[in-house]
């Protein structure tokens, strides 16, 4: 039976995209098979920089916009394939050898020295040595520190580390809540930072004895002979210039890469990520020294941020200087009688915390 004229134009009508789709295809082969099978010359370009693409411009690769952004002008920025190349490994490798180096350090300085004890043993009387708001901005910055150094790890090391362990869904949940703590906490962080600047500056230009501390390792290789230190010893002064300067350095670095575009370009955000890694892995660095000292490695250290009260042997023999400016015998030797009332937070009679 004859098919009829509206039967055939509906089989036409329905084959036609098929029929363009195969006609596109068939074109398009030989091209996209002399791109996949092209032949080497002796004129074929084997560096990146022999590409025609690269002689033509050197730096960006860009066009004209009609639209307000400029920036999508842009079609290539060379300079960010290696802030990827950076931020994917590089960036990790060098992170890893500060903060393993560091760590691996203080194990090995914990197995030569032990627990730095107080070498008079403990006095039985305590002196204030830190206030309520000096405690308050040191944990303050160090709360909020320790979440930043965590999500910041997270959303460094996380793919490589993480998804594998955790799969793709758990790592998304977790980075998108590791990334609005970052934004967020970084502010407390600032504010615990300036905090330290404006109590503790006066305490921590350096000073002529701060040579002598350092001449002699802080005494930290002998046994109770640490020299003379003010209220902060020379070691404890760089721990906080490093805090304040590079903490602030952090945060600008954060705050550029948190508002993108409102301080600089591309180039100059990609120059910020590379100072925020390199920048938290010093930093991280140094902070695990600070909590070794106040926690495993000296006994006494941590009561200070602990609840402000320090023993007085363990001042006398760390910051003898400091226990002079408050008029307090420096000689372990004097019992507590010889210590004066006025500077002592324990009256006769009332135990030590």
């Amino acid at each position: 039976m004859p098919m009829m004229p509206g039967t055939i134009l509906r089989l036409l009508t329905g084959l036609l995209p098929g029929l363009l789709i195969a006609v596109f295809l068939l074109a398009a082969a030989p091209a996209a098979h002399a791109q996949l099978d092209q032949v080497v010359t002796p004129n074929s370009p084997s560096e990146k920089e022999e590409v025609e693409l690269y002689q033509q411009l050197q730096g960006k690769v860009q066009g004209y916009v009609s639209i307000p952004d400029g920036k999508l002008a842009t079609l290539v920025q060379p300079q960010g394939r290696d802030w990827r190349e950076f931020r994917n490994y590089y960036g990790r490798i060098i992170s890893l050898v500060v903060m393993g180096g560091m760590l691996l350090g203080l194990v090995g300085f914990y197995l030569f020295r032990g627990k730095i004890r107080i070498a008079a043993g403990r006095a039985g009387r305590t002196i204030t040595r830190f206030m309520p708001i000096d405690r308050f901005a040191h944990w303050l910055t160090a709360s909020s520190f320790i979440v930043l150094a965590l999500t910041g790890l997270m959303l460094i090391f996380g793919k490589p580390v993480m998804i594998p362990l955790f799969g793709h869904e758990a790592f998304t949940a977790m980075a998108t809540l590791g990334k609005y703590a970052h934004n967020f906490l970084s502010f407390p962080f600032v504010l615990g930072i300036l905090m330290m600047l404006v109590l503790w500056i006066k305490d921590n230009i350096p000073e002529k004895a701060d040579l002598t501390w350092i001449k002699q390792g802080g005494g930290f290789l002998n046994n109770g002979m640490h020299p003379e230190a003010g209220r902060f010893n020379a070691g404890q002064k760089m721990i906080f210039w490093t805090i304040v300067l590079g903490g602030l350095a952090m945060a600008l670095s954060g705050y550029m890469l948190m508002f993108p575009f409102y301080l600089t370009g591309v180039n100059g955000m990609q120059i910020a990520h590379v100072v925020h890694t390199l920048g938290t892995a010093v930093l991280m660095a140094v902070i695990f020294g600070h909590i070794y000292i106040g926690t495993i490695g000296m006994e006494g250290a941590f009561d200070a941020m602990g609840n402000g009260e320090v023993d007085l042997n363990w001042a006398r023999e760390h910051h003898a200087g400091w226990l002079k400016t408050q008029g307090i015998s420096t000689d372990t030797r004097d019992g507590p009688s010889k210590v004066s009332t006025r500077h002592d937070p324990h009256p006769p009679g009332m135990p030590a915390e």
